[in-house]
């Protein structure tokens, strides 16, 4: 299939974190036809108001629904939905089991010659959290639902409209005076700048990867402290960074739990954080023709960038 600049492409979870960086660079590559169909009602409103000419539809894709009239005459579909952090099982089994499960009849149902599948590192992860639980169950669905397609494990991501991550980091340390480093903060990290990321997954649409698992690692690794930092450096603000007791860390985030049903970070994201995983780094600059940004760039990219920095989606 070669695929023209005017036929479907439908993201599922579209308005998170990679889903509007991939719209950006699908529509500066000349992509008129993206349909985003996602839960998020407050996300979708930012969407829809960055990117006024796309297909913007709020849809619970863990239910069966007028969502999937989407997917007829689609070319394309990037499987983007995520239950990232929480603290109820059930959430997860829902945005990244169930959903995945009626998104794959969907795509059979109507004979989709071409599906991307957005995986995790954390499939290889040693942790055991229900993201790690329900995005391995959900990769194993993917393969055995005998469509053929490319997987992507992509590690932490960061950049433009990153809510979770860097984002919220960012924007905590711009509220304090004091900003707490776990323990020693020597937490090796593999980021990867969700730009390149996107660009990965057009290469797999334009390039016709038909399949194969592909650990997309940042190039670089940087300690979780160094991080801290950049981020620090590229966004100027004034906040001390201050190493606690990882105990008494981990105690700020329970109680935190106890008040905020949708914190942002969690115990369990702790445990992530420390439990030392390190990833296969792959030449996917070779494999998908896509050069890696360097990192200290990515992040002042991420902070600086006059069109999108300022945009914040919601927690």
């Amino acid at each position: 299939m070669s695929l023209t600049k005017s036929e479907k492409i439908v993201l599922p979870g579209g308005a998170g974190l990679v889903g509007q960086n991939l719209i950006a660079r699908l529509k500066a590559k000349g992509y008129q036809h993206i349909v985003v169909l996602d839960k998020h009602r407050a996300n979708l409103v930012v969407l829809k108001q960055v990117q006024p000419d796309i297909t913007v539809e709020y849809a619970d894709l863990a239910e069966p629904g007028e969502w999937q009239r989407h997917f007829h005459q689609a070319a394309v579909v990037v499987m983007l939905q995520a239950q990232i952090g929480g603290n109820h099982y059930e959430e997860f089994v829902r945005n990244n089991l169930d959903s995945t499960r009626l998104i794959l009849e969907a795509i059979k149902a109507n004979d989709v010659p071409c599906l991307v599948h957005i995986s995790s590192s954390v499939v290889e992860s040693v942790a055991d959290d229900f993201y790690t639980r329900t995005k391995t169950e959900q990769e194993r669905m993917v393969l055995e639902s005998g469509i053929r397609c490319p997987i992507l494990r992509p590690t932490l991501m960061f950049g433009w409209f990153d809510r979770k991550h860097l984002g919220w980091l960012s924007r905590f340390m711009a509220k304090v005076p004091v900003f707490p480093i776990p323990g020693h903060g020597r937490y090796m990290r593999q980021p990867l700048y969700v730009g390149d990321f996107c660009n990965v997954i057009i290469s797999c649409i334009e390039k016709q990867i038909a399949e194969g698992i592909f650990n997309i690692s940042g190039h670089e690794k940087v300690d979780y402290i160094d991080i801290i930092r950049e981020i620090k450096k590229a966004t100027g603000a004034r906040a001390l960074i201050t190493r606690i007791p990882y105990g008494l860390f981990y105690a700020l985030l329970w109680t935190w739990a106890l008040f905020d049903r949708n914190p942002p970070f969690t115990t369990q994201q702790l445990a992530a954080l420390s439990a030392k995983d390190e990833f296969e780094v792959i030449d996917w600059p070779g494999i998908f023709g896509v050069p890696y940004t360097p990192f200290s760039r990515a992040v002042d990219e991420t902070f600086n960038d006059p069109t999108y920095s300022n945009v914040v989606l919601e927690f």
